[in-house]
């Protein structure tokens, strides 16, 4: 039985200083990631730069973002939040001129300072994580995730359009000054948090302090299952689509206009999915969103049959609401039941193997489809979409993404 909360129960989350001002640095963290690679292509179409390289500087700024983000939950425990994310921030963007000073110019200073903006970014992800849960009261926490996240899905929705009007004035190299005067914004704004740092964790050292944030996550069943299977979801769902929707909408639908549909309707999709677990409460909350995520298996299932192009664009929609409703629900509950002064360690567990096997199967989907066909891995992946999260489901703590009483 599920219930939606009485606005007399529970305010506008809006009403909260502090969250709004935590919200806008999120926020702008959020549009500064997903601009670096979008100015960068168009610095591919006006020539600054060549594809190659542009390769190169998203793999070297991935590296770093992946390196940083277990670093980043330790010091995130050890020291304010606050503190984390405007170091964080700031590193992010005074490293990211120095991309734009090296265009044309030297690969490796464009590789080096994309490492460290990727460093920034990754650092500044569990800190945001964990100053949540010390600024938003635990009743009004899922509102303030979904909100967070439907900020992040508008910014994406409408930044290539406002990017490309930009672009129609300023070249790539001020497009990135610009991304930097996001970063600082990021790195500004957000409030301090009530969180005191754990005086014993400084005096440890880091592998220990990391180690002791594993231990953590290990005590909480419901989390290991459920971050495993989103882990296995990106890996295969997202990187079949990512890489195989292009080939669909050419060779069946004979139109590009297939792709930019479906990605609008993901989108779309995962907006609604947000507005909608804002409110919803329902009774069994991981189960809820379990089955959230399994509907990710319909997109390759649906890359893979030869259905109608509206069939294969509402079945994006619904892996968009999808995946909100497993991600506010499961941000909400770590915030809840880790540990308050080990939540940026297990946050940056959840980033470090959720990020860090997508680029893997990305590697990995065309070479599969070369060796054993479109079918057998479209296949193989949406059987994998719907098994990963019902497996997960069989987890008893999972039924609540809370430990059993």
């Amino acid at each position: 039985m599920s219930q939606v909360t009485e606005k007399t129960q529970s305010p506008s989350v809006f009403r909260n200083v502090p969250f709004v001002r935590l919200w806008t640095g999120t926020t702008a963290s959020g549009l500064a990631m997903w601009a670096l690679p979008f100015v960068l292509g168009l610095a591919v179409l006006e020539r600054s730069i060549t594809a190659v390289e542009l390769g190169v500087v998203l793999a070297t700024r991935t590296a770093g973002f992946l390196a940083a983000v277990p670093v980043a939950g330790v010091l995130a425990d050890r020291y304010p939040r606050r503190r984390v994310v405007f170091w964080s921030c700031v590193t992010a963007a005074v490293a990211t001129p120095v991309i734009a000073v090296g265009m044309g110019k030297s690969l490796l200073l464009m590789a080096v300072a994309a490492t460290v903006v990727g460093a920034g970014q990754g650092a500044c992800r569990p800190a945001f994580q964990a100053l949540v849960a010390e600024v938003v009261p635990e009743s009004q926490r899922q509102q303030a995730n979904a909100a967070t996240t439907l900020a992040i899905r508008v910014t994406t929705l409408v930044g290539p359009s406002l990017t490309a009007l930009a672009a129609v004035l300023v070249d790539a190299r001020a497009l990135l000054a610009v991304t930097a005067v996001v970063w600082l914004c990021a790195a500004l704004v957000p409030p301090a948090g009530t969180g005191r740092p754990q005086t014993g964790s400084t005096r440890a050292g880091f592998v220990a302090d990391f180690v002791d944030g594993i231990k953590e996550a290990r005590r909480h069943p419901w989390f290991l299952a459920g971050l495993a299977a989103l882990s296995v979801v990106i890996a295969t769902g997202y990187s079949a689509s990512a890489v195989l929707l292009p080939v669909v909408s050419r060779d069946r639908y004979h139109t590009e206009a297939v792709l930019a549909a479906a990605t609008t309707a993901h989108t779309l999709g995962a907006l609604a999915g947000a507005v909608l677990i804002a409110r919803w409460r329902p009774g069994a909350a991981g189960w809820a969103a379990l089955a959230g995520l399994g509907c990710y298996a319909l997109i390759p299932l649906s890359l893979l049959l030869p259905v109608h192009l509206v069939v294969l664009i509402a079945a994006y929609a619904v892996a968009g609401i999808g995946i909100e409703l497993f991600n506010v629900p499961w941000f909400t509950a770590t915030q809840r039941e880790v540990e308050p002064g080990k939540l940026a360690r297990v946050s940056s567990l959840d980033f470090l193997l959720s990020y860090g096997l997508a680029p893997v199967g990305l590697a990995v989907v065309a070479p599969a489809v070369e060796e054993f066909g479109l079918s057998v891995v479209l296949g193989g992946c949406a059987l994998i979409c719907l098994a990963a999260p019902a497996a997960a489901a069989l987890v008893p703590s999972s039924r609540g993404f809370r430990a059993r009483t």
